[in-house]
This record gives structure tokens, sequence and C-alpha cells, in this order.
């Protein structure tokens, strides 16, 4: 990518939803391959990338391949035939997290250092643009400040700076996540992260007392930088990435174009920027990024920390507000409320407690009459005053079922003749050009415009090709059968495609620099994910003297910070001793906390001059660890 282009990333769980967020706007896809992928259950053909590939580079769009686990070392050898493999279906760059990896007999494809290698530093960036990735993806945590910085550190025509800016949140820094590991032996850093995050912990003081009952309390609110574009841009930012290889095909759809339509009106008012793909879309609905998943939404921490970040009541949708309920009856409930339902939608509601987190309960309206709604199944426990949510609105899903949006390359086509030939030019918007041309008997047109007319109307019937007449030149007016105007028209085309194909490069990879670069550190502990002899001796190679095993290698023993998170609860109930006001709260120290799901208790202790939260605990001794599987690469 060039400094000047700006690249929205969607996900794709399989090559369906991948096809059609090329078709919705995506400049770039990430998808999960065969194995190694941080989203198990999300994994794909190599077959099926391959078609991927295949329809996005019709667009000049691009390919990622998230081979990002941590690798062990009977899986090195087989991860290394697979990118082989990937690289010969297509595939423009890997999104990795290994660096074991760089050590590999590689074929020359793009690397991109995931976020799970915790990018939140100028010199963590540096050294990994230094030693030979081409697009790093930034710590959702980060500030636009600290990207700012990090955009200083590094190269921008050698290093394209990656950022989220929709969907889920992971509440600990990505790569130093260990809980799951530790309480089920599924890890995060090879793909099975249990969400730990997402369960509902009591939290007690120092003292004993109870701070929060029942609440989700490290679960966060899902990501929205819709209001952020332009000043990421500013900061430095050029992917723009959605979260999501779990999410179905609505959400992408819905997502992306919802990002497109923003990118593409930042565009227009700075024409300094360019997509980093080919081709206009059309959409055929009108994006509303509220009604797909979310859990209500937050901009994190990039313009510093803030309040109402957590989504503690509920880990779930619930949607949209719709109203209150004011009657119930036996098979039925009354709501007051402005937004027009329809058969189908399903609804949502927080049944009434005391104390603790209220469980969403959801349910499908088989029929309205107006405010009065049957549900498929009438709860018992619905009363008058009850918040109502709209947490599937079946119009819209509809109509995102459909055909929902079209990409099209403009193409300028130029007619002209010449003793008994005709010639077509055609011109894309990429400035690739072919000419053409058909022997023909042409005769002078007795009516002028009515001539023009036919020759335009004929030339720009492109039909079910990937392009749309942008500009129609004809040197003169003339009578051409049509039938010859066609196949002329057909032969450019296939011209015109053959020609794109040709001038569409591949990625390039990235050279390190030499000498090598120096880590900026010389020990790594458990959380530097050391997992293989090849990323030992990467990091070795790069001046790095003392190395520990990753957590996934149970050689970790006793308490540690299983999960490192910038989110902090002391802050969320107003105990930080930073930000205290309270006289009463002047001068205490930020002790420890516990978190308690069950007869789980995990410490929270809190680094405030790094302002982070530290979840403590320790391997479980009667879990069971599971090994990854393996799948053939085929």
């Amino acid at each position: 990518m060039t400094p000047n282009q700006l690249e929205l990333l969607s996900p794709a769980r399989d090559a369906e939803i991948g096809i059609e967020a090329i078709k919705h706007g995506a400049d770039a896809v990430y998808i999960g391959g065969p194995s190694f992928g941080a989203r198990l259950s999300a994994s794909n053909a190599v077959a099926d990338i391959a078609r991927l590939a295949t329809f996005a580079h019709r667009f000049y769009a691009k390919i990622f391949v998230a081979l990002n686990t941590i690798l062990d070392d009977q899986e090195i050898e087989t991860a290394r035939r697979l990118i082989w493999e990937l690289y010969d279906a297509g595939v423009d760059a890997l999104i990795v997290q290994d660096m074991g990896l760089l050590a590999l007999d590689l074929p020359p494809i793009q690397l991109h250092a995931s976020t799970q290698t915790d990018i939140r530093t100028p010199e963590k960036a540096r050294f990994l643009q230094d030693v030979g990735f081409s697009q790093i993806v930034l710590a959702r945590e980060l500030s636009l400040v600290e990207i700012q910085r990090i955009h200083a550190a590094t190269e921008a025509d050698k290093c394209t700076l990656e950022y989220f800016v929709h969907g889920a949140l992971c509440v600990a820094f990505s790569g130093q996540c260990n809980i799951s590991h530790a309480h089920t032996g599924r890890s995060a850093n090879r793909g099975e992260c249990s969400q730990a995050c997402r369960l509902p912990y009591t939290l007690e003081d120092h003292q004993g007392r109870i701070v929060a009952y029942d609440k989700h309390l490290l679960s966060m609110k899902d990501n929205d930088q819709s209001a952020n574009l332009r000043a990421l841009i500013a900061a430095g930012i050029r992917s723009f990435k959605i979260e999501g290889r779990y999410k179905d095909m609505a959400f992408v759809k819905n997502a992306t174009a919802h990002y497109r339509q923003l990118l593409d009106a930042i565009m227009e008012e700075q024409p300094q920027f360019m997509p980093a793909s080919s081709g206009r879309t059309t959409h055929l609905f009108t994006p509303q990024p509220e009604k797909t998943f979310n859990r209500s939404t937050t901009d994190y921490f990039t313009h510093g920390r803030k309040h109402d970040i957590g989504a503690f009541d509920t880990p779930k949708f619930a949607g949209e507000a719709i109203g209150t309920i004011s009657r119930v009856g036996a098979d039925w409930f009354e709501i007051e409320g402005d937004i027009e339902l329809h058969n189908g939608d399903g609804v949502s509601y927080q049944p009434p407690t005391n104390k603790g987190a209220n469980k969403l309960v959801g349910m499908r309206i088989n029929v309205v009459q107006g405010k009065r709604l049957y549900p498929n199944e009438m709860p018992a426990d619905l009363k008058p005053g009850i918040a109502i949510y709209r947490n599937r609105d079946q119009a819209f899903e509809r109509a995102l079922e459909k055909e929902s949006a079209r990409r099209l390359i403009p193409v300028s086509l130029a007619l002209s003749a010449s003793d008994n030939a005709l010639q077509l030019t055609l011109t894309d918007s990429d400035s690739t050009t072919v000419t053409v041309q058909r022997e023909a008997t042409i005769e002078t047109a007795r009516d002028t415009g009515k001539a023009l007319a036919t020759l335009h109307s004929n030339l720009a019937q492109l039909g079910n090709t990937d392009f749309t007449a942008a500009q129609i030149k004809i040197a003169a007016p003339c009578f051409v059968p049509a039938s010859i105007l066609k196949s002329l028209r057909r032969e450019g085309i296939d011209q015109l495609i053959k020609a794109r194909e040709t001038r569409r490069p591949r990625l390039p990879r990235a050279a390190p620099v030499t000498p090598p670069a120096a880590y900026p550190g010389k020990e790594l502990t458990f959380l530097g994910n050391v997992f293989n002899k090849q990323a030992r001796a990467f990091y070795k190679k790069h001046g790095v003297e003392l190395i520990a095993e990753a957590y996934e290698a149970n050689t970790t023993a006793g308490d540690v910070s299983l999960m490192i998170t910038k989110h902090c609860l002391r802050y969320s109930f107003n105990l930080c001793p930073k930000e205290a006001k309270d006289w009463q709260l002047k001068g205490i120290k930020a002790e420890p906390m516990t978190l308690i799901n069950g007869n789980e208790r995990l410490t929270l202790r809190f680094d405030c001059k790094a302002c982070e939260m530290h979840v403590v605990g320790k391997m479980k001794k009667s879990r069971v660890i599971p090994v990854m599987p393996v799948k053939a690469a085929h």
C-alpha cells in the first residue's frame, strides 16, 4: 500500500461472506485458513480461499489469511507447507503472531503483524517494521496521541498502520491473555479462547466488601470508531479493520457498507487519498450498524480513558430500545413506543431483579397488531414498565438476504472507424488500456442523431461484467450492425480483463534490515509467547538474552498475570486514587481487589503508573490440556 491509499479491511468467516464483503466495498478481506488461525472455528479450505482470491483480484482487492497462533515444534513444518499452498492459491499476505515463522523457508508473501503481537509502543512497532513486516495491527487500546507516536517512529512507505474500527473488543491486551489456558487448557494464543471475560463476576474490595454483585465486569461494549475516522487518518492509520470472523453475513454486509460510505465521503473531501482497490460500490440498502450484533458501542481509549466502556449487564446483543411494556395479557403484551414492528421481529428484555446481572431474555414476535405483540412463547415474568429492545429487525434482515450491493469498475470506451475496420479502445479507472479491431462494412449514417444514440446504447450494454460505462466517445456517427458491435465490445472486455490481471502486482515481501534490528529489551517473560525453537532463535538473533517459555508450555508456576488490561475496575467504580475527588478517598492506595465466579477467585492488582489492571491467578491442576488439532493443509 502507498501512504495515500486508505484500506477498508473486512472479516470473513467463509468464502461466501468474503465475496459479499468485496461486493459491499472492502478493499481487503481477512480469513482463516485450514488451521493455525486465532479463530479455530472459522477455518477454511485452501481451495475456498483460492476462489475468494480470484474474485477479489478482479477488483484489485486483497486477501489476507490469519495464521496468527503460536506454534509448537511439531507444527512448524506443517505451517510452512500450508503457507506455500496459500501463496500458490493467490493469497496476498499472512497475518502472523509467531516470530518463528520468519526463520522458515517461506515464499515471497507479504507478512503482517497480528494484533496478537501486542503493538503498543513506537519501539515495538519500529522493530516489527525492521524485521520485515509490511503492515502492523496496533493494539485496540491506543489513543490518538500514542498512534501518532508510532506513526512518527515508522516509515509510511514501508509499513502500513492498521487499526480496529468496529466490532468486539477483547478486554485484555491481545496476546497477553492466558486466563483461558489456565482455567480450561484452551489457549487464546492458539485459537481456542473460552471467553472468561464474558462471564459474570462479583467484585470485592481488600476488606471483603462487595463493590459489584454478579456483573459481567470484564465484558466490554463493542468498538465503533465511526466518528473518529478523520482523526485516525490524521494520526497515520491507513488500514481500517472490522472485527468479526465469527460474525454472520448480515453483520459483514452492514458494517462494510457503513464504513465504505464513510471513507468514500472522506476521500471526496480529501482528494489526496484514494481507495486501496478498484471499483465503485452501490449499496441497495441503507447501512445501520446498530441493527446487527453489538453490545452497545464505545470508541474505547481513542480519546483517552473514559467511563461507560463496559457491557456489565449482559454480553449479549440487546438491540435497539423500542419502548416499555404498558399492558400484559395471557398470550400478548402491549408496548408504548414509536418504532414500527413487524411479524418475525426478535425482541429482548432484562427481567426485573434486585441485584446482580440482568439475564437477557429473547423471544420472537409471531404477530404484530398495532401496539399489541403476540410472542412465540409468553414469558411469565413480563410486567408493565419493563424496557423492550428489538434485536432482530425482520425487514432489515430480509433486505440483506437479497442482493444488497453492486460493485463495478468505471471504463471509458472510444469507438473509431478507418477504411473497413472498427476500433474500440477501453480504458479503465486504473488506466489500463486495450484496443480491439474488427473488419466491418461501414456505412455513412443518414440520421446522425439516431446513429449516435444507437452506437452509444450498444456500447453501454456491458451486461453482467465487472464494468460500467463511465464515458463513451464516438469519433463519427456511422451505421454498424449491432452484432458486430456486440462482438467487438465482448472482445474488448475480455482483453481488458486479461490486461488487468497482467498488470496486477503481487504484494512484495519486505526485506529485514541489516544488521539485524535489536529487540527493544533483553528479556522475554512467558508473555513473549515463545513456543518453538525457531522463535527462540529469532529473538536470540535480535539480541534477547533471557527467553522464558510461553505459558502454554505449562512451565510457569504459581500466581501470575493471566490477563493485563487497560480497563480498570477501580476507575469504573470511582475508586481510582488518581481520579478521586472525595476528600475521604484522598491518599488511598490502589489495594488489590478480588473477582469471584463460583469457586473461582482471581486477584486484581493495579499498576497505577502504567494505568493497567492485572488479573492474577494460577494454572488449575485439574484441567486437561488438549492438543490443538492440526488439520490437513489441503
